[in-house]
């Protein structure tokens, strides 16, 4: 290994008595990119923030950046830099060793914290309205970068994530890939010594995300910049880390190549879990010649569903899959009453009566709103209130707190939480969650409202794959149980696969084929079979 960038020892951290990290100690070398991989709530999130110095102080140990700093600007590199002139002022730079979290070290935690990025998970972070360039000139301003020198630097960036035939595109109508290109074009402008990518592709189709991963190393070589990539995905950390660290309750299991992390990590897996034949009902959503058209600025009139005629059965599992941009998520907020079609009708059976969703009002669309519940790809829960408040907040009625309790405990189970974990994060806030408890804890708040039909949009984004089985036995149980159906939008070939009784395949807006889930996965083109993660000929 490089000489040591960061070093980390003994960290401890806990959460109103609870230890979340246990006596975690590692180093990262100069240049490296350090996985760190893990099931939800192993403490991946919690770990990353602390080395990053952002949220609360750890409860003990030190984080200690070995830096070079410059006397007389604020300028700090790494530490072999030292003795070498600073680029700024031309005086030497002397090595310094920097313990984050000492609350004497203030000015220099600020210090080293500008030579630091962060890729966010799930949020793109940008200013949607704005072209890709002056995405890239916003994040050049925030750093001081000289002005006369700005276009050509932001030019050069947008080059290095290979995004120059997207320079004077609007960022809200870039592909999810793009908008994650750009993020990190934004964050190389900072000239990072250290890039935090906390899931950066957790959303991500898996040919897409090789794309950003890609990105991701030709930038670390490119800039001699470190980088620590957390995710439950194992390809993730197979694609781009040297070395790997597998976190289990708060605790390292294993320092080591990312094979033999990987492999340590996988210990375990079962989905020996069978299920009967479920006999389902009537047509419970029915929908005919939809039409969803919208302006683009770059590509003017854009239908985003075109024509799209389907049934669901009560109880069934249907899947909607398709590349991105096939028109899957405009479709899923039709189907939830968030977006109102350009033509076309979609009804949906309450009891024994039909209700157009086309048609808003409190006896049509806003009826039946209450019996659907949406979980979107861009979830949000309430920040300042605990676990516990958010669900029942979701349900708009008061209860006395004994029940309410009862009621979230058995919803946090159906949505993958054992019982004992159920009642552990009860108090807790959305942000001392790790990214999966929040994601599973954003299903239960859909669940817990009684819906009769529950649609997911792209549901195990940032589901290990161990969480994904326990999902994936939750939505079997619900439809089961409590006779659910469910509308699953997904790029997750695999999990589809397991759960859908029946897929409709978009392209371009439409679809093209309902059938069996495996007659459907044999007739995707291999272009398909690539972006979604199967295997191609």
């Amino acid at each position: 290994m490089k000489a040591p960038l960061i070093t980390v020892e003994n960290l401890c951290m806990a959460f109103n008595g609870e230890k979340v990290l246990k006596n975690v100690s590692f180093e990262i070398g100069e240049g490296e990119i350090l996985g760190i991989i893990g099931r939800s709530g192993a403490g991946k999130t919690v770990l990353m923030h602390l080395i990053r110095g952002v949220e609360q102080p750890p409860t003990s140990g030190k984080i200690i950046y070995h830096m070079a700093a410059c006397p007389s600007c604020e300028y700090m590199d790494v530490g072999s830099s030292a003795g070498k002139p600073c680029p700024h002022c031309g005086r030497t730079l002397a090595a310094l060793d920097v313990n984050l979290w000492d609350d004497k070290n203030d000015e220099l935690k600020r210090r080293v914290m500008r030579r630091t990025a962060i890729m966010f998970q799930r949020t793109f972070a940008l200013y949607g309205d704005d072209r890709v360039i002056e995405n890239v000139l916003h994040a050049l301003d925030d750093i001081g970068y000289p002005p006369e020198k700005s276009i050509n630097r932001a030019a050069d960036l947008i080059d290095q994530v290979r995004l120059s035939h997207r320079m004077m595109h609007i960022a809200r109508d870039l592909s999810g890939g793009e908008k994650q290109r750009v993020v990190l074009a934004r964050q190389l402008a900072k000239e990072p010594v250290m890039l935090f990518a906390d899931e950066p592709t957790g959303t991500l189709d898996p040919d897409t995300a090789k794309i950003v991963h890609s990105m991701l190393i030709e930038a670390a070589k490119a800039n001699n910049m470190g980088m620590v990539v957390t995710s439950h995905f194992s390809q993730v950390i197979e694609d781009v880390a040297h070395r790997a660290i597998l976190m289990t309750d708060g605790k390292i299991a294993k320092i080591g190549s990312p094979k033999e992390v990987i492999a340590e990590f996988m210990k375990g897996y079962d989905d020996t879990e069978e299920f009967g034949e479920t006999e389902l009902g009537d047509n419970i959503v029915v929908a005919r010649d939809l039409i969803k058209r919208y302006i683009s600025v770059d590509r003017g009139v854009v239908k985003a569903v075109n024509g799209v005629t389907f049934e669901v059965a009560a109880k069934e599992i249907f899947g909607i899959i398709g590349k991105s941009g096939a028109g899957k998520t405009t479709l899923s907020g039709i189907m939830a009453g968030l977006i109102e079609p350009t033509s076309g009708e979609i009804n949906v059976r309450i009891g024994d009566e039909w209700i157009d969703m086309t048609k808003p009002g409190i006896d049509q669309r806003g009826r039946a709103t209450g019996y659907i519940g949406l979980l979107h790809q861009e979830y949000d829960l309430f920040p300042h209130r605990n676990v516990l408040d958010n669900l029942t907040d979701a349900i708009g009625l008061e209860f006395p707190k004994e029940l309410a309790m009862r009621k979230a405990l058995v919803t946090l189970k159906m949505a993958g939480f054992t019982e004992e974990k159920s009642k552990e994060i009860l108090d807790r806030m959305p942000g001392q969650l790790s990214e999966g408890e929040r994601h599973r804890v954003a299903l239960a708040q859909v669940l817990i409202r009684e819906p009769r039909i529950v649609i997911l949009d792209e549901p195990t984004g940032t589901m290990d794959p161990i969480t994904k089985v326990d999902v994936k036995h939750s939505i079997m149980h619900s439809r089961e149980e409590m006779d659910e159906t469910f509308i699953v939008v997904s790029h997750d070939m695999d999990f589809v696969r397991d759960i859908c009784d029946r897929l409709a395949l978009m392209r371009g807006g439409k679809i093209v084929h309902i059938g069996k889930t495996n007659e459907v996965l044999a007739i995707l083109t291999e272009e398909e079979k690539k972006v979604m993660g199967q295997p191609t000929a």
